[in-house]
């Protein structure tokens, strides 16, 4: 159980008691906020005894799946079990061994280290190894919070690589974070990538604002704004994540002209029902960020207590389209284990097919004839 939810909440407002609501101060006696709350990050089992109850089993799971939370994100838990405490707690069932340590055979598909290559025209490209928070069901966990996976030369090895490969067009940063960086190293990679005459679409991979908002900031936005067409690919599970503070970090981003857009992770427990999946579409809309992904859960190593099935996922699209704008039906997809890509779910709407016609079913279960 919590051990004392309001004395945690207590200890974030007063962290944060020169913040108003909105986020809208950065700096606190001369150091930005973020870093004040990231310095304040739980790491090990006895810092998270302070506020919760833990199993003393879950030491085993932490040394070998590392643990990340700040203290802005662990405020937004309400009880045990709920969904923030699943995303971010670690728990035993991750001792299980079903899964695999690199389900998109992304080792095999880098051509130097920290660069995938598994699409003609794009590349991903880590240049972090931190994140504001540790998922528990990260498909990157096994590199994630572990030294020297990402460095400059692994980062400078890769830009070399998508210099000389002139079919890459689309260039995707992540980690870990990109936005963890200090915002003069990520304007340097992002300096550097412009430079080169093939690349046309710079993306970042981030969860700061979700996880860590108080990072988005007018002067890294500044920075950001510099290199369009830039874009943010972000990350929010449910929501409850969806508070004044991410809202203000998404406004700043839409304000600058850099498009939003969410992938989202179907987690048995978290948000694999259709009511707490429709609530988040709706309000990622309102902060102006674009439904983009609904994920099926990828199968990695001790994170099988998440996975749903197809068939839920499925069902919760079929009960998203027509229900509501087309702007919050994400496509449900599966990125296909051993590196075969991102394919998109869908339910064949096409029930008959003949010379003359097709007969399609709406969203409704209702029959219509369409001449072909």
């Amino acid at each position: 159980m919590l051990v004392s939810l309001n004395f945690l909440k207590r200890l974030f407002s007063k962290v944060l008691s020169k913040i108003d609501s909105a986020a809208k101060i950065t700096t606190h006696k001369g150091k930005p906020i973020w870093k004040q709350i990231l310095s304040q990050g739980i790491t090990t089992l006895e810092e998270l005894e302070k506020w919760l109850l833990p199993n003393p089993l879950l030491q085993k799971v932490i040394s070998q799946f590392p643990m990340f939370i700040n203290p802005y994100y662990l405020s937004l838990i309400e009880t045990k079990g709920d969904p923030i405490y699943k995303q971010c707690i670690p728990d035993i069932l991750e001792l299980d061994e079903k899964g695999l340590s690199d389900p998109l055979n992304e080792e095999n598909l880098s051509p130097v280290p920290g660069l995938t290559h598994r699409y003609p025209d794009r590349v991903l490209l880590l240049v972090s190894n931190r994140c504001a928070v540790y998922c528990r069901f990260c498909n990157r966990r096994r590199k994630v919070g572990k030294k020297n996976v990402v460095t400059g030369a692994t980062i400078e090895e890769g830009i070399q690589y998508i210099k000389k490969n002139r079919e890459i067009r689309d260039v995707l940063l992540s980690g870990g974070d990109p936005l963890l960086l200090e915002t003069r190293r990520l304007g340097n990679i992002l300096f550097k990538l412009r430079e080169i005459p093939h690349i046309e679409i710079i993306r970042i991979g981030t969860r700061v604002p979700c996880t860590l908002p108080q990072r988005i900031t007018p002067s890294l936005v500044s920075v950001l704004k510099k290199f369009h067409p830039i874009y943010v690919v972000t990350h929010f599970n449910h929501p409850r994540e969806i508070t004044p503070e991410s809202a203000h970090a998404c406004n700043l981003l839409a304000n600058a002209g850099i498009p939003i857009a969410c992938q989202t992770v179907l987690l048995k427990g978290v948000n694999d029902n259709l009511q707490a999946m429709k609530a988040l579409m709706q309000e990622l809309l309102k902060i102006r960020v674009r439904p983009y992904y609904l994920f099926h859960t990828d199968l990695v190593k001790g994170t099988s207590h998440f996975w749903a099935s197809i068939d839920k996922g499925l069902e919760i699209i079929d009960g998203l389209r027509g229900f509501t704008s087309g702007l919050c039906v994400p496509h449900f997809a599966v990125d296909l284990p051993g590196g075969g890509g991102k394919v998109a779910l869908v339910r064949d709407h096409i029930i008959e097919r003949t010379r003359d016609y097709i007969k399609i079913k709406n969203y409704l279960g209702k029959e219509y004839i369409y001449p072909i």
